[in-house]
């Protein structure tokens, strides 16, 4: 068919009326008997092979599918093939083509066969127990690579658990140098962290599975959506082991007080002929006008949310994660490719199973290039965050470039690397940027607050390399140190969730890679021994932590969380100044104080009337733990954030 007809074909209410397929799909088998149901609506034929190895081997059967309503084709046995792989040939318009099963839930090696399982034989001891921890005051969200977090010997893994999900399951693991130093999840928990968003899971492309263990990439390249990543499990032959090894590090991350967030990234494919193409060609992805291919991701593909079967399968396939894997959240990678009504879709679906917010939900609010969406069809970019639901969240590249200096430019700054500061941004940080006309939020529900994620510069090098001429990214220099403690102080400051890219608190340096996606293990690995030498850093991130959990107004999220901050004041050249209402709780301070200097020299400045105490200054975040009392004015140090509580009125 022409190409511009096929768009004008996938694209229409006949199509959907004809072919929308609401049986469930994939593999299935118990005692009783197998099932396969393949949703392929253009196809002539469709064959299925079965084999008794996941990468190698003749078939040892070739079954004709049936044809039947709305696209399905369907098989039936009444042995119970569990542990038998398998794939399909489709026919489409005199062409073959050979593919797995988009639906599949587990694979071989590289997962070019799928899998038929018996997925309760691959549950853990006590897996139907397994439940997230209770929710904290306020989220704090680390983002975490499963390869980074647990490469470096310095953390103190056993080889074997080394780049694996295993590792996720330890405790205890120490630094080397000194015996005591925690690293792992012992050291997470010690931080303060409440959600562990971990990068794809899901089998991706890039890394061969029988490959060297030191190949690396952030994994944002989908093969199958709903099987887990086999080069982090100790046996990617064997398709059960990569599922039970997954299962086993959530409910080990859970007992350990952690919920999870898994990544995932819908908005394109590996490859254009995905398995998604092969048993329905084109109809999974977005076509510009002229029926060629959009590009929206920049990845080579985009897809197609707004087809009806598209978003069915994007809607089970999340559905899925969190109901046999019990993951606790979603970060949607190019979430303005994705749709408002999907979208919505989504956490409605959520909420109805798992109770309303339960699953956090969030994205990025931007894409690579202009989405070639059908007419009538509306993106999920910061123009259109007022559509959603007000508990999906997406990221605040505002805050983030306010502070820091702009991304896209390495030498920009921002409020801490000499860029200047005004009371109108700086409130409009705080306030997750929900509030008058230059918020796009319309809550801090929705604000994802944040300074840096695996994404472009971490922190550290952005602040080196606009701070120090001599890029000397492994020396932990006072000016960067310096800046790096008021970024932090300003960010856990924000109405929003917070968000971390993890090592960020110790100073993580990629030496000054911008863009690690496929760098070595050694660049994008946490070095832990740094963890020990930036220990103070490491602990002032913690000590703003157990003090946000303790500020009613820096957690507040609701849509009248604006309405705290009562006061906005610019207090001298580049040196501003916001307070509020920190009513609620148990909070000895009636009212917060955050005042920034971002001049090369000390500033004094005024005091609102009362008594303050210092709860954080240039070098603590722990000062709330000494009495003080301040009136009148305070000294603040250049390139620096203080925060203060009223004590009396």
């Amino acid at each position: 068919m022409d190409l511009i007809k096929q768009k004008l074909w996938f694209d229409s209410p006949e199509f959907e009326q004809k072919y929308h397929c609401d049986a469930p799909l994939g593999s299935f088998c118990n005692p009783g008997g197998t099932a396969f149901r393949l949703w392929a609506p253009t196809a002539e034929k469709v064959t299925l092979y079965l084999y008794d190895d996941g990468a190698k081997g003749a078939p040892l059967d070739v079954i004709l599918m049936e044809s039947g309503a709305n696209g399905l084709w369907s098989y039936r046995t009444d042995r119970n093939l569990d542990g038998f792989y398998y794939d399909y040939d489709v026919t489409v318009d005199g062409v073959r083509r050979r593919t797995a099963d988009p639906y599949a839930r587990a694979c071989g090696l590289n997962g070019k066969r799928s899998m038929v399982l018996d997925l309760r034989r691959t549950d853990p001891a006590g897996w139907q127990e397994d439940a997230a921890p209770a929710k904290k005051p306020d989220d704090m969200i680390y983002e975490l690579h499963v390869k980074d977090f647990s490469w470096d010997p310095a953390g103190g893994f056993d080889e074997a658990d080394r780049g694996k999900y295993s590792a996720l399951c330890r405790t205890g693991t120490t630094l080397n140098r000194d015996g005591v130093h925690a690293t792992g999840l012992d050291y997470l928990k010690d931080l303060g962290v409440t959600h562990i968003q971990l990068l794809p899971v899901y089998d991706y492309g890039s890394v061969d599975e029988s490959g060297s263990p030191d190949q690396f990439n952030w994994g944002y390249d989908p093969v199958n959506y709903n099987v887990p990543e086999g080069s982090y499990s100790s046996d990617p032959y064997h398709g059960e082991v990569r599922v039970r090894e997954l299962k086993e590090a959530i409910q080990a991350l859970h007992q350990a007080g952690f919920r999870v967030i898994m990544d995932v990234v819908y908005n394109h494919t590996y490859e254009l002929e995905s398995y998604l193409w092969k048993v329905a060609p084109w109809y999974y992805y977005r076509q510009k006008e002229d029926g060629k291919f959009a590009n929206g991701s920049g990845c080579g593909s985009e897809i197609a949310t707004e087809r009806s079967m598209c978003a069915k399968y994007i809607l089970d396939s999340v559905l899925y994660w969190a109901e046999e894997y019990h993951m606790d959240g979603f970060r949607f990678d190019l979430m303005g490719l994705m749709d408002v009504d999907l979208m919505n879709n989504i956490q409605a679906a959520l909420d109805l199973r798992f109770g309303e917010g339960e699953k956090l939900i969030y994205g990025e609010p931007w894409w690579a290039e202009p989405p070639a969406v059908r007419p009538g069809t509306v993106p999920c970019t910061k123009d259109h965050l007022r559509q959603l639901n007000p508990c999906i969240g997406a990221f605040c590249d505002a805050t983030r470039d306010a502070i820091k200096g702009n991304l896209m430019d390495v030498n920009s700054k921002g409020f801490v690397n000499g860029g200047g500061i005004s009371a109108g941004k700086l409130y409009q940080c705080v306030v997750g940027w929900a509030a008058g006309n230059e918020g796009y939020y319309q809550a801090p529900s929705q604000t994802i607050t944040y300074l840096s994620c695996h994404d472009d510069w971490t922190l550290w090098d952005k602040l080196v390399y606009t701070l120090d001429p001599d890029q000397r990214f492994e020396e932990l220099q006072p000016a960067v140190l310096r800046a790096n403690r008021m970024a932090a102080t300003i960010n856990f400051c924000c109405q929003g969730h917070v968000f971390f890219l993890s090592g960020e608190e110790f100073g993580r340096t990629k030496g000054g890679v911008k863009n690690s996606y496929c760098s070595s293990p050694e660049i994008n690995k946490l070095d832990w021994a740094r963890a020990w030498k930036n220990r103070e850093l490491v602990e002032f991130y913690r000590g703003l932590i157990q003090l946000r959990m303790q500020v009613p107004a820096f957690r507040d999220k609701s849509g009248k969380a604006a309405e705290r901050i009562v006061s906005a004041v610019d207090l001298a050249e580049n040196c501003a100044g916001v307070s509020g209402s920190n009513a609620g709780g148990e909070s000895p301070w009636d009212k917060i104080l955050l005042v920034c200097n971002s001049n090369e020299c000390e500033r004094e400045i005024p005091l609102p009337h009362g008594t303050w105490q210092l709860l954080v200054d240039d070098k603590s975040s722990v000062c709330w733990k000494k009495p003080s009392a301040r009136k009148g004015s305070i000294v603040l140090p250049p390139f620096s954030a203080f925060v203060m509580g009223r004590i009396e009125k």
